[in-house]
């Protein structure tokens, strides 16, 4: 009989000896923790493709932010659901938006946490597009002075970070332009830098009451079948001032987190999006899987694709799985 000379399986043996070698390690403070922000006061409406996650009034959101942190949870991105929507999306960039006074909140209580914006216009049009449009064809030069005008109001509201989403040609350059010239030149730039037109986003677009009410994003968000694209977005976006890049969607594209993480040397954030995030919960609530190792598996799979953060809606579920 053979008697194999080396045997990989000896550092298998027990959980102490898997844990001592294992090369991709996820913590809570991987992670950044997604919330949808709405007008009221005590409100917290669950979002039905979303088990778990709700819209969120301020004093709720405030809630759930200090739970985040209690848990490890360094980071939160706002996305907003405006009172009223229009074709400029002008909610987004007042005084007084929604958003911003979600910043100045959770700024006065959790001041230790990393609050980012997400800067986009398609949860405040009434269009549900991601800038202005002219007929069914998205103006991309006028949406980069709306954008601009959007992150010097969570600028001037106290945001750390401000993450653009839209795909909008030059928006990185436009947005560092804006906040360097107004006195904003430490708050950095999160670039969705590559977002694909992808199909994982059903659940979000009920979330954040942004889908198109004509037409489709695939204008401007990415073919899912381009790779050598993603790495010249990427560039594009570096060479106009991003201080990190973002993957969106994180599982489908794992060889894109890969390629750009080998290309450039930016923190990389991939995004665990709300389709993905939509599956594991559903087959879960069948009985067809573990819902906990297979969510920490696929965060899993995130980081050691080449991620150095993930956003995911799995946050605080997962950070209380790893705390134990």
């Amino acid at each position: 009989m053979f008697t194999p000379n080396i045997r990989p399986r000896r550092l298998r043996r027990t959980p102490t000896l898997r844990e001592m070698v294992r090369e991709t390690v996820v913590q809570p403070g991987d992670f950044i923790y997604p919330l949808f922000i709405k007008p009221g006061r005590n409100e917290r409406l669950p979002i039905r493709s979303l088990p778990g996650i709700a819209q969120l009034s301020i004093d709720e959101a405030i809630k759930e932010a200090k739970e985040a942190r209690s848990l490890g949870v360094p980071s939160l991105i706002l996305f907003g659901i405006p009172k009223i929507k229009d074709a400029t999306g002008s909610e987004s960039y007042a005084d007084d938006g929604i958003i911003q006074q979600a910043i100045r909140a959770l700024k006065d209580v959790v001041p230790e946490m990393i609050i980012i914006a997400d800067v986009c216009f398609c949860e405040y049009t009434d269009h549900g597009h991601c800038g202005i449009m002219l007929g069914h064809t998205l103006d991309n030069d006028a949406t980069l002075e709306l954008l601009q005008k959007q992150v010097l109001a969570q600028a001037k509201a106290g945001v750390d970070m401000v993450a653009p989403s839209g795909m909008i040609d030059g928006m990185v350059g436009a947005i560092r332009e804006a906040l360097d010239g107004n006195g904003f030149q430490h708050i950095p730039i999160l670039s969705y830098a590559v977002k694909y037109a992808s199909s994982f986003y059903g659940p979000f677009r009920e979330a954040a009451e942004s889908a198109p009410k004509f037409g489709d994003r695939r204008s401007h968000q990415m073919d899912p079948a381009n790779v050598r694209e993603a790495l010249r977005e990427s560039r594009l976006d570096v060479e106009e001032g991003a201080d990190m890049l973002m993957v969106k969607p994180a599982l489908a594209f794992l060889d894109v987190i890969r390629a750009v993480k080998e290309r450039f040397d930016l923190p990389l954030a991939a995004y665990n999006v709300s389709g993905e995030y939509a599956m594991v919960k559903a087959a879960a609530q069948n009985g067809w899987i573990d819902e906990q190792r297979v969510a920490l598996e696929i965060l899993t799979s995130i980081k050691r694709a080449g991620a150095d953060v993930i956003l995911t809606y799995h946050a605080l579920e997962a950070a209380r799985w790893l705390n134990v």
